[in-house]
């Protein structure tokens, strides 16, 4: 789910209560599914999606509506997977698009033999019947749940402060996006007690596109990875490759040209996972110090470099180092024009917690090109101390200081406590 608060506090087990009062609340608006003259609660998209891309853009569609009436995040997420997963084990096909017989017939067959030959023919589903037939599930869902609530105490993981905050800048628009998933658990059905929480920063380029798909598939892809529980690593890994090639085949399908960075922290248990392809970044900051997680890929470096041209490009400086003289970051999701030298696989680190350390920051290129990672630590603290411990607002101070030390890029700061903000104060 895409985060748009400064903070979030979770996902600590909503109260009976609180479930009751929100699902009364939720069927009073929705007293019934909804006929087919009336309008869903949404806004459905105009192209049609691929298999492989419902169970994302179903979640993403669910807790954004759950979360807009104020319902629990343990809560959102349960009532979303259930409604996902009955779901999907009914006949999609009945959805799938008929070709549309206003294109030209020629245009047709170019566009189907082209998938051809890329091996990724795919049948599309019309978005609008299909979100509106389950919109009628989780509708079902939150119905039965109100008659009795089933027991989710399986499905738990350690509460979250984080601080978020993201701005357009002066840039004419907002190209980045930010997840913050807590209840990764609940969201995905996860049992087996161990905590897990994932958030992610996606810096897009070229338009919003790619970025919005990242910041949809890429946990999912993730949660779905046969050794997400064995190897998350390597979950990471292919969640993002994978993640890539389905954007690449959206972007013929639909002639998109845009891209995007993207940085994220997968915490299972007391292990931080982290995956990164671009230059958005990451940083880990323990008893006030940074430690190094990742060098962001950039054309300049010399191994970027070296892969780039071994596979018949170039890297050339036009204001900065860019790859083919065009992009500034040699790893993305999608720029389709630039592959295979803007390459879609993403490099994974881990580091195990002691509990000594503070928290994470996740943030895009407009924060880390204006604040250098060594001034970060010293910066927080300045700014907890300033506000007396107000770690709610952290990240925006963070945009703020990024802003005023002449960032004109889009900025987003996601901060991820991992201890008490008072005890960074008192240290």
């Amino acid at each position: 789910m895409t985060s748009a608060g400064p903070k979030e506090m979770g996902p600590a087990a909503p109260s009976a209560e609180a479930t009751q009062s929100f699902l009364d609340s939720f069927l009073q608006e929705f007293p019934g599914p909804l006929s087919p003259e009336m309008a869903l609660p949404w806004k459905v998209p105009g192209a049609p999606l691929s298999q492989e891309e419902v169970e994302g853009e179903l979640m993403e569609l669910a807790l954004s509506l759950l979360c807009s009436r104020s319902a629990p995040l343990p809560l959102a997420c349960s009532l979303t997977n259930e409604a996902v997963t009955q779901f999907k084990r009914e006949d999609l096909s009945i959805f799938r698009q008929l070709p549309n017989q206003e294109k030209a017939g020629e245009e047709e067959e170019e566009e189907e033999e082209e998938e051809e030959e890329d091996g990724a023919s795919v049948s599309l589903l019309d978005a609008e019947s299909l979100q509106r037939c389950f919109f009628s599930k989780l509708w079902e869902i939150c119905s039965q749940w109100q008659k009795q609530m089933p027991d989710l105490s399986r499905c738990t993981s350690r509460p979250w402060l984080t601080s978020i905050h993201a701005i357009r800048n002066t840039r004419r628009k907002m190209e980045d996006r930010h997840v913050s998933l807590p209840a990764f658990n609940q969201l995905f059905g996860f049992s087996d007690q161990v905590d897990r929480a994932y958030f992610a920063v996606f810096d897009g380029h070229g338009g919003v596109d790619a970025a919005n798909y990242a910041a949809v598939h890429v946990h999912v892809n993730i949660a779905q990875h046969p050794e997400v529980t064995r190897d998350p690593a390597e979950a990471l890994r292919a969640g993002f490759k994978q993640t890539d090639e389905m954007f690449l085949r959206k972007a013929r399908r639909e002639k998109l040209h845009s891209g995007t960075t993207g940085v994220c922290a997968f915490l299972v248990g007391r292990t931080i996972y982290v995956a990164w392809i671009g230059d958005s970044q990451v940083m880990l900051v323990r008893q006030g110090q940074a430690l190094v997680l990742m060098e962001p890929h950039k054309p300049e470096r010399q191994d970027e470099k070296e892969r780039i041209e071994a596979l018949g490009g170039f890297v050339s400086y036009v204001d900065c180092w860019r790859v083919n003289g065009t992009l500034a970051v040699s790893r993305a999701i999608g720029d389709a024009f630039q592959k295979p030298y803007v390459s879609g696989e993403a490099d994974v680190a881990s580091h195990e917690l002691t509990g000594t350390e503070d928290y994470l920051l996740l943030a895009c290129d407009g924060f880390f090109d204006s604040v250098p990672h060594e001034e970060v630590a010293g910066l927080v603290r300045s700014l907890l101390l300033q506000s007396e411990g107000g770690a709610p607002r952290i990240a925006e101070e963070l945009v703020a200081a990024a802003r005023e030390r002449g960032s004109r890029d889009n900025i987003t700061v996601l901060v991820v406590f991992l201890r008490d903000p008072q005890e960074l104060i008192e240290g």
